[in-house]
């Protein structure tokens, strides 16, 4: 036996003798005479049918310019060929040029009036008619197909769908009556029927399809559901229910029915049923747990909007635990229940319950970034640093060029005063987020306070700027911004106007205004620095700190015995005390 070496010449050569074979002309590729003998008729035949081969090549390799040439020179050679008509037609077809499109239109109905009988033709008519969005004219080639070669299933949907695009619906409904009775009561024809009345208005012509469907298929459970579905969005939840009562009865196993009509009688007001129910199809193990996260989901959605509105409804959150509950008992390796989960305690604004569901959502396994970031975010607002540090290193495994994973890595460096690893996971950061201007500000404030830790003082001031030049007003960047300048002693003018400034906007912030005392003693304007830190000191969150900055500047003011006080103060503040207990003891600055 040959092996085909060449899979596509072989496909060539299959399919030019299949298309030969449905030629019109029972000469063409079938003449035995001799050559000597031929009449110039057979001559012409002969060469059409290898200009055709070589015309099917071209077409089977894509390559359609040289396949229209082709079928083109074989018109010309036999122009009763319809076949010839019917792949020019095709071709012209597979353009996006209107002009085409009209030469595939006139190429195709050649080729039916060569060849009434060939039902590939009347389907490329209708195919290229509806391109042009002349849908009558698609449809007349259609209806003359059932004529001429007889009703077909596949012709008659196809129909059926046309009319719909041509906005005929009541003859699309007669097209799938025809087709239905050839071919009996069949899911296409009833939904399509179904979705045509609804739209129509004819809501009992409708529910009488659903239950010829129904009546045909009684143990096709997504029958009676998609049904019962269809009447609850028309407003008929009430009959929708009945149907579902009706196939439970027969059908009790039916979990996914059990949780649709909870849905309807939580619609209708049937709470506590609805909820018996619901926990039947929880504790139903054959029930997909993918449809339990759905319905979760609704509940989380309406504990969201309660919550907004205020009017929270203790019962609903306490059962939409319990269904939580049931979950991790039944899937307890399922991440996505997990997911689940947080996002209910957040709705419930249970955050350490959110963090434990996130966090087990991680531990099993979960890809959802968003799953992760939930989780940090929620470490960050707990400062759980260690926590952080060590998720964000674990998701940075997986996501490697997340902006925000490398962001609170960053963060939970800082707040453990981990000022070398902070910068690094900062600027990565950084790298990328140039699309994300709000999030760069976030970074670059607190790379101003990584540097600064680190002692590189030009990337501090610059990460700073680059802060301040987004938000001028940001009191977290004027403040450690002018309060860093103040304790190196540089640029001290500029520190004054950014301190300056931030106690305009935020007159009763006492570590503002201690902020601001501390530039003024930088600057040697004792007696302004001792106004502004008694300002801060009469604010009821006077801090340690600020008793001791109060007595340096006393010091400074020869105020010795004043400045004791003072620090004495600050020491019963802290229990970190022992550069005080030197000032207190020496009565001097260290």
């Amino acid at each position: 036996m040959v092996q085909v070496k060449n899979r596509s010449i072989f496909r060539f050569l299959l399919m030019a003798t299949v298309v030969i074979q449905l030629m019109d002309v029972p000469a063409f590729g079938q003449r035995k005479r001799k050559e000597s003998e031929s009449a110039p008729g057979d001559l012409r035949l002969r060469e059409a049918e290898l200009v055709f081969m070589d015309g099917m090549k071209y077409f089977i390799l894509e390559d359609y310019t040289k396949a229209l040439g082709s079928f083109q020179r074989v018109a010309e050679l036999n122009p009763q060929e319809s076949m010839v008509y019917f792949k020019i037609a095709e071709i012209y077809s597979k353009s996006e040029s209107q002009d085409d499109h009209l030469r595939a239109g006139a190429s195709i109905e050649q080729a039916i009036r060569l060849n009434k009988k060939n039902s590939n033709y009347y389907l490329l008519a209708a195919e290229i008619y509806t391109k042009q969005n002349n849908f009558p004219k698609a449809e007349a080639m259609l209806e003359t197909l059932t004529r001429e070669v007889g009703d077909n299933g596949d012709h008659l949907y196809l129909l059926a769908n046309i009319y719909q695009f041509d906005n005929k619906p009541l003859e699309a409904i007669k097209t799938y009556d025809r087709a239905e009775a050839l071919f009996g009561i069949n899911e296409l024809s009833s939904l399509q029927k179904q979705k045509l009345y609804l739209d129509l208005g004819k809501l009992d012509e409708a529910i009488m399809e659903g239950e010829k469907l129904l009546a045909a298929f009684p143990d096709e459970e997504r029958y009676v559901m998609g049904f019962a579905e269809i009447l609850s969005k028309k407003g008929q939840q009430k009959k929708g229910i009945e149907y579902l009562e009706k196939f439970l009865k027969t059908h009790p196993e039916s979990g996914s029915s059990k949780i649709l009509l909870a849905g309807l009688y939580r619609e209708v007001g049937r709470d506590k049923e609805s909820r018996d129910l619901l926990m039947q199809a929880f504790e139903d193990p054959s029930v997909d747990i993918s449809t339990k996260i759905i319905v979760l989901e609704t509940y989380v959605a309406q504990i969201t909007h309660a919550a907004a509105r205020n009017t929270q409804d203790p019962d609903i959150a306490s059962f939409a635990v319990s269904l939580y509950q049931q979950m991790i008992a039944q899937s307890p390796g399922d991440p996505n229940v997990y997911i689940a989960g947080g996002d209910l305690f957040l709705s419930l604004r249970q955050k350490d319950n959110a963090q434990r569901a996130f966090l087990g959502a991680v531990q099993h396994g979960s890809a959802s970034f968003e799953a992760w970031q939930n989780l940090l975010s929620l470490e960050s607002e707990a400062g759980n640093y260690d926590s952080l540090i060590f998720h964000s290193d674990q998701g940075l495994e997986i996501f490697p060029n997340q902006a925000m994973l490398y962001y609170y890595n960053g963060y939970g460096h800082l707040q453990k005063r981990h000022f070398r690893e902070a910068t690094f996971s900062l600027e990565r950061a950084k790298r990328l987020s140039s699309a994300n201007p709000a999030l760069l500000h976030d970074i670059n404030s607190m790379l101003g306070e990584a540097y600064n830790g680190t002692k590189e003082y030009v990337k501090s001031d610059a990460a700073y700027d680059a802060a301040l030049a987004f938000n001028p007003k940001d009191e977290y960047v004027l403040n450690n911004y002018s309060f860093y300048l103040s304790i190196r002693k540089e640029h001290l003018e500029k520190a004054e106007h950014m301190s300056s400034q931030l106690i305009r906007d935020h007159p009763a912030n006492a570590s503002y205004l201690d902020t601001h005392a501390w530039v003024l003693y930088a600057r040697e304007k004792f007696k302004e620095a001792r106004k502004v830190a008694e300002r801060a000191l009469e604010l009821p969150d006077a801090s340690a700190v600020m008793y001791e900055h109060y007595g340096d500047i006393l010091f400074r003011l020869d105020d010795v015995d004043g400045a004791v006080r003072q620090w004495e103060k600050a020491r019963s503040l802290t229990s970190q005390h022992e550069r005080i207990d030197k000032k207190i003891a020496n009565r001097r600055l260290y």
